[in-house]
């Protein structure tokens, strides 16, 4: 571990961003450029302090977890984050297979909304973070570990509460649409990618699964009108717009209202309410 490489690193890149381009208002004045130690550390769910003995070369060795938080608070680019591991005194991770990292030009466009739900996907299915309002009206997903972080997985494996997001009639052709798209992924990938893997367990698991995917349906959504349904307002019609990063590993989904609609209206309140329970919901 180069604790002065890591040090400083941390120091310029902090120094580098301003609040508006990890989605921050701007407070109160501020007396040196850059975004302050707390932010970062409230943007990596780490304590304030821990993060400030990083850069006084006072702390522990990070853990790779901790690693792959800073690099999505301070936006790092690939090549930057794999040099921050190495610093830290780690491996570079498996670009490949990793599941925690974001794009920073995806980060930087899901930043800015937030009248709007909008998650940021890998090829997989696998939430790798969401706003407040995707987590109002999909659900915090942000507990969830492994395979259980994929929507394709949950799909088939957990049908009795993944599919309550969708009306009944609509439902078969999701599950179309889910195949298709992990077809997409595994013919790229191959057999021995984690696509592969995911095929395999789904095969075990989902008779449903194992006869559509008998079917060889490949495609890949670019847009959709969907309807979801939310447990407490009720249904709420969006168009889905889908951004891929340049080698389609990871997808901005936006889900938007029309303008002026009801369902504009119910983003609005949940908005409001966030992911706390109404009275007398569901729980």
């Amino acid at each position: 571990m180069d604790r002065d490489a890591l040090a400083d690193f941390l120091l310029r890149h902090r120094e580098a961003l301003r609040p508006g381009d990890v989605g921050l208002g701007p407070g109160v004045r501020r007396r040196a450029p850059g975004l302050r130690r707390e932010e970062v550390a409230q943007l990596a769910v780490m304590s304030t302090d821990y993060y400030a003995r990083l850069e006084q070369r006072r702390a522990p060795q990070p853990s790779t977890q901790i690693l792959a938080a800073l690099a999505r608070a301070l936006r790092l680019t690939p090549d930057e984050r794999d040099y921050l591991y190495r610093v830290a005194g780690h491996s570079a991770p498996d670009r490949a297979a990793t599941e925690d990292y974001v794009a920073p030009g995806l980060l930087r466009v899901l930043d800015r909304l937030t009248d709007t739900p909008a998650l940021v996907l890998d090829a997989l299915g696998r939430t790798l973070v969401q706003n407040d309002l995707a987590r109002a009206l999909l659900g915090d997903v942000d507990g969830l570990t492994g395979w259980e972080r994929s929507a394709i997985y949950r799909w088939f494996v957990h049908p009795d509460t993944e599919r309550l997001h969708y009306p009944e009639a609509d439902r078969d052709r999701q599950g179309r649409a889910q195949v298709a798209s992990l077809r997409v992924t595994y013919g790229v990938d191959g057999a021995g990618s984690p696509a592969g893997e995911l095929v395999r367990e789904l095969l075990r698991r989902s008779p449903e699964f194992e006869r559509l995917w008998a079917a060889h349906e490949v495609a890949r959504r670019f847009e959709d009108h969907k309807v979801l349904v939310h447990p407490e307002v009720g249904p709420v019609e969006v168009d889905c717009q889908a951004l891929f990063t340049e080698d389609g590993s990871q997808t901005l989904l936006v889900l938007a209202a029309a303008p002026r609609s009801e369902a504009e209206g119910k983003l609005r309140l949940l908005r409001v309410l966030g992911t706390q329970e109404f009275v007398g919901g569901a729980g």
